[in-house]
């Protein structure tokens, strides 16, 4: 029987949580794997010399190289490698650079969990994909970000610490490494945890992550 190849996916992201939440929704899809990871555009570009995929999943803020840098590069040294961004940046010139810089899909990190495999589904039939949030009414969406984000901000219901514990978890530190850091008990951490989640009215690990993707705790803009 001949062998069906599988469709290779590399996810470039300086988070180690967003990476794992990635792989783990391309694997779970016949035809698809996951063949490397990588936290910076260096080692992106020293990973595409051994792997060769066909999609790069990648973030636009990354250290040591930049990712639209590293788009460029990848447009250069490797043109059928086709090249997702996904980023939290919605402003009108990212989404150009990208673009611009051939980037052949431009998804919204708070959509990535819910639009993830229709975007890459796309791009594998040769379509070009834009996250819904920026596709139709770009310009509202814009206008609205400021007035919006202030209004979230004003209900914030984590404390303080709260936002500690909940930056460093979300920085994929271990709750030892988070009780380290913060001169507290492991069982402290986890307590922590545990309010965080009914505060924010979360089960799942993944909602979590969205809602840390929504209140910027995973930006790493400077």
């Amino acid at each position: 029987m001949l062998k069906v190849s599988q469709y290779k996916i590399v996810v470039a992201d300086d988070h180690l949580l967003i990476r794992e939440m990635i792989r783990k929704s391309i694997e779970e899809v016949p035809g698809m794997e996951v063949v490397g990871e990588a936290g910076d555009g260096i080692q992106l570009l020293d990973l595409l010399k051994k792997t060769r995929p066909n999609l790069v999943l990648l973030d636009i803020t990354m250290p040591n190289l930049q990712g639209i840098d590293a788009l460029k590069q990848i447009r250069s040294l490797y043109p059928d490698v086709n090249v997702l961004v996904l980023t939290m940046h919605k402003s009108k010139q990212h989404i150009s650079s990208a673009l611009s810089a051939g980037a052949d899909g431009y998804l919204l990190k708070e959509n990535a969990f819910d639009d993830l495999l229709v975007a890459i589904e796309r791009i594998r039939r040769g379509e070009r994909y834009i996250s819904n949030l920026l596709s139709d009414q770009i310009t509202e969406l814009f206008l609205q970000k400021d007035s919006m984000r202030g209004g979230i901000d004003q209900v914030e219901p984590l404390s303080a610490r709260e936002k500690e514990v909940l930056e460093l978890i979300l920085a994929g530190k271990s709750a030892k490494e988070i009780a380290d850091h913060l001169s507290i008990s492991v069982m402290t951490v986890y307590n922590h945890r545990i309010n965080i989640k009914k505060k924010l009215g979360i089960r799942k690990d993944v909602d979590l992550i969205k809602y840390g993707i929504r209140k910027g705790y995973l930006s790493t803009e400077q």
